[in-house]
């Protein structure tokens, strides 16, 4: 890596981050990503007794609270893309912190246990004020996870930092989201991303991407998953079921214009499905996504189709 190039890994949003900036630019712009990102976890997290989130959930069934324009945002940005009931759902913290996938105590739990959370996850008990900027959890026991859709804003609000600084070029890499500003080192401008083997260690590569400045999300089975007598069980829920989503897919990989909207595709195409899920990529401008099977099956949508290469000769690419 050139000199030129500042670069620095941290530990936040429970990963290992990295920032990235070419020139002109100072450590100093690296020093405050990492300060928003920090103020942002703060707000947002359900990991620690104390955040704008957890007060929200702990007055659940009692009261509405009031939090910041940046949680607030989110939430209803997160409840809007959860009143679709296409697989992403923003009430699904009690079935997260039932399973605990990801967690230490992870568990398959009780059929009745995981029944019972099923009435604790309706987005429609989700009540809004935009006046006041209040949220209301309706019934007592519901809670708010946000870990599915965090990142992405988080990630567009760090490029917005930077563009308002005068930056010009660099990668924000928060671990499965990757958000790329201006153009790379390359002569032609365009930056080269690996994408991640769900069935190989991390930074062991599918295949590789050639794309301007895009947001790159993937979401996958391979990272957070409870194995119990021989049979995985990943941290995607279905919100019907109570367990992880069922289908033939191991990993959607999402390009677009902003982080959020990976995070929110990524979730929505694997619910799908593999041709399902195609489709409805298909149908929306300025999407492209690469989906992998657990057969090690590999399609990608048609604006792809030249800028994708596979690497690993073990997966097929199929026609989309």
């Amino acid at each position: 890596m050139p000199l030129s190039i500042i670069h620095k890994s941290y530990y936040a949003l429970g990963t290992r981050i990295s920032l990235t900036l070419l020139p002109p630019a100072q450590e100093a712009d690296l020093a405050a990503a990492y300060d928003l990102i920090r103020d942002y976890e703060d707000r947002l997290t359900v990991n620690r007794d104390q955040s704008e989130l957890m007060s929200i959930n702990q007055a659940a069934g009692r009261h509405p609270v009031a939090v910041s324009k940046i949680s607030y945002d989110l939430i209803k940005c997160a409840y809007t893309i959860s009143r679709l009931n296409l697989g992403f759902n923003a009430a699904i913290g009690p079935l997260v912190k039932l399973w605990r996938i990801g967690f230490s105590g992870a568990n398959l739990p009780d059929p009745v246990e995981i029944q019972k959370r099923l009435s604790l996850i309706d987005p429609a008990q989700i009540q809004l004020d935009d006046d006041k900027r209040t949220v209301f959890l309706k019934q007592a026991g519901m809670e708010l996870d946000l870990g599915a859709i965090a990142k992405g804003y988080i990630a567009d609000a760090v490029l917005a930092l930077w563009q308002q600084h005068g930056l010009k070029s660099g990668v924000i890499d928060l671990g499965g989201n990757i958000l790329l500003m201006g153009k790379s080192q390359h002569p032609d401008g365009l930056w080269r991303v690996g994408i991640q083997d769900p069935d190989l260690a991390r930074n062991q590569l599918l295949g590789s991407l050639e794309t301007p400045a895009r947001s790159i999300v993937t979401s996958g089975i391979y990272e957070r998953f409870l194995q119990v007598d021989g049979k995985k069980y990943h941290h995607m829920f279905d919100s019907k079921t109570g367990y992880p989503i069922a289908n033939d897919l191991a990993s959607v990989t999402v390009i677009s214009p902003r982080s959020i909207d990976g995070d929110i595709w990524t979730t929505l195409a694997f619910y799908a499905g593999l041709e399902s899920g195609l489709v409805m990529i298909e149908k929306e401008p300025d999407l492209e996504a690469i989906f992998v099977t657990r057969d090690r099956r590999v399609a990608v949508t048609n604006g792809l189709q030249q800028s994708f290469h596979l690497l690993n000769p073990d997966y097929q690419m199929i026609e989309p």
